[in-house]
């Protein structure tokens, strides 16, 4: 089986999106991609590239590598294939990730659905919508809630 690209984030829900992926991973003997995909605000955009932009952006890319690290330090060892840190809008990283990777399933989580995501849509949203790969959008349990 090719391998599962798993999609995290710095919220509560990454742990739930990582234990579901390794449950699947373990179940079919495939190994796991762990991808952080850094959006940088439109706001940012032209402070990045004026003001040490490489500095902040070097700094953002090292932060988010930690953070995979952290989540990944409780899955067996040769069950993770890589960690993928990359800048860029999320939904299109993710779908330009699961096919550079020749990935077989695409593990992400879903997140609230206010009034923005409404009219922009969410990144979940958008991955199953353009991603060529089959998707997984992970829920917490309703009693559970995070």
């Amino acid at each position: 089986m090719n391998p599962i690209l798993v999609c995290l984030d710095a919220s509560p829900r990454a742990s739930l999106v990582l234990a579901a992926a390794a449950d699947i991973a373990q179940r079919t003997g495939a190994r796991m991609a762990l991808l952080r995909a850094v959006g940088i605000p439109p706001e940012l955009e032209n402070l990045v590239s004026v003001q040490r932009g490489a500095n902040l952006i070097e700094t953002m890319t090292e932060k988010a590598k930690a953070e995979l690290q952290v989540l990944a330090k409780d899955i067996p060892d040769g069950s993770i294939e890589g960690l993928h840190v990359h800048i860029g809008t999320p939904w299109d990283t993710i779908c330009r990730e699961a096919t550079t990777l020749d990935c077989d399933l695409v593990v992400l989580g879903s997140h609230g659905y206010g009034a923005l995501d409404r009219i922009l849509g969410t990144t979940a949203a958008k991955v199953v919508n353009h991603c060529d790969r089959s998707v997984l959008v992970v829920r917490p349990h309703p009693s559970k809630g995070v």
